[in-house]
């Protein structure tokens, strides 16, 4: 799947879910255990600051509200379809060097497996495509959940049956409890 597509997909659904935050639930805690979901969204929301970074863009302000993160999200997916721009180089958050276009599919699993957290926390329904969650799994199960915990934030892998999921072959790679 293209990278942008990947991204694109996996962060409308977060910002889906993102939206039925009710305003009692912003401090609620997520499986993440260092953020509430106020901290958890900000964290997602970055990921397109982070993606415009590498592109030379400009994010701008980034809320944490669904209208200010769909429009960090449109405004990221136009710069990085722009011509040459998944050529570029930039660094991962675990540190190593790679394509703008292996970030743009790296930040969409972010995407991904943080909105079954932001789902978890507020009651919200955890089902995530699978298609997405399929395509994920093919391109970062095992290599980049390794990477992550000696990078030091992916937790433990959680042991799931190798006929499960793609939803829960994921998760538990990335340390969570499906």
């Amino acid at each position: 799947m293209d990278p942008t597509v990947l991204f694109e997909r996996a962060a409308s659904g977060a910002v889906q879910v993102a939206g039925q935050v009710r305003s009692d639930q912003w401090h609620a805690v997520t499986p993440c255990s260092e953020w509430d979901v106020t901290a958890l969204v900000a964290h997602m929301v970055a990921g397109t600051g982070y993606l415009m970074a590498a592109v030379g863009g400009d994010p701008g302000p980034l809320g944490v509200d669904a209208s200010s993160y769909r429009a960090a999200i449109d405004t990221c997916v136009a710069a990085i379809r722009r011509p040459g721009a998944l050529e570029l180089r930039c660094l991962s958050p675990a540190g190593f060097e790679w394509s703008v276009a292996e970030a743009v599919a790296g930040t969409a699993m972010d995407q991904l497996v943080h909105t079954w957290d932001l789902a978890v926390a507020i009651g919200a329904d955890e089902t995530l495509d699978p298609e997405l969650a399929e395509t994920c799994v093919a391109l970062f199960v095992p290599q980049m959940p390794t990477l992550g915990r000696a990078a030091g934030f992916v937790g433990p892998e959680v042991p799931v049956p190798s006929e499960a999921s793609a939803q829960h072959r994921l998760l538990g790679a990335m340390g969570r409890h499906p």
